[in-house]
């Protein structure tokens, strides 16, 4: 992250998040969600996450699409820290026990729940999956709206593009917005619903850009420097 994916990701885009706080001092395990419109989501996010979280963050990959061939599954699980999942089934694989596992050994899951990416870069519906592993063992879940991203890298690009502009290229814009983490009651439905109206909504968070990787303007100062 650090010596590959963030320069990378600097020459392409200026990035941001907003909701920052809502996240700071949250500890895990969590269930956090995202929309989905970029194979460069996931690494904005874990990117803009605190490193507390980033570290001990698990990224839920679709086994018929990473997993196919053991070459590209090995690259992905090794950048990415992924566990497989079958995009059947609302959203959980048939054999869902790792992911139980894995919360239970106190890991954050990362999980895409409306199951592909966008075509439209407008949220769809989410399915079940996220909610009803954060109503069985009773943890938050973060909801996560991601926007240009698909800009930046849409559907059926392998890479990154800068925006075409004279005299010089351009970076891409993108926000990272967290919004307030929603409390499990047992009632998947209602987590459902929640998730999805903050998708629609456009995401409702606020504050300060605050990456791992951004430095502070002096020393104990609260005032970060935006990383453009």
């Amino acid at each position: 992250m650090r010596f590959i994916l963030n320069p990378a990701m600097d020459f392409y885009t200026r990035r941001r998040a907003t909701g920052y706080e809502k996240i700071a001092a949250l500890k895990g395990p969590v269930i956090l969600v995202a929309n989905h419109a970029s194979h460069m989501d996931t690494p904005v996010i874990l990117s803009a996450l605190p490193r507390k979280l980033r570290k001990k963050t698990v990224v839920a990959a679709a086994a018929d699409y990473f997993y196919r061939k053991r070459s590209i599954a090995w690259i992905v699980s090794l950048l990415f820290n992924t566990t497989p999942i079958d995009r059947d089934g609302g959203g959980l694989s048939k054999d869902g026990s790792h992911l139980d596992n894995l919360l239970d050994q106190g890991w954050n899951l990362l999980l895409y729940p409306e199951g592909t990416r966008s075509r439209s870069g407008v949220p769809g519906r989410i399915r079940r999956g996220a909610a009803v592993l954060a109503a069985n063992h009773h943890l938050k879940i973060v909801p996560i709206r991601v926007t240009g991203t698909r800009e930046a890298m849409p559907p059926g690009r392998i890479w990154p593009k800068r925006l075409r502009a004279v005299p010089v290229s351009r970076r891409h814009r993108i926000t990272v917005s967290f919004g307030e983490p929603i409390s499990s009651d047992g009632d998947a439905g209602q987590l459902i619903e929640r998730v999805q109206a903050f998708f629609e909504s456009g995401g409702n968070g606020s504050g300060p850009y605050r990456s791992p990787y951004t430095k502070l303007t002096a020393k104990g100062s609260g005032s970060p420097k935006r990383r453009d």
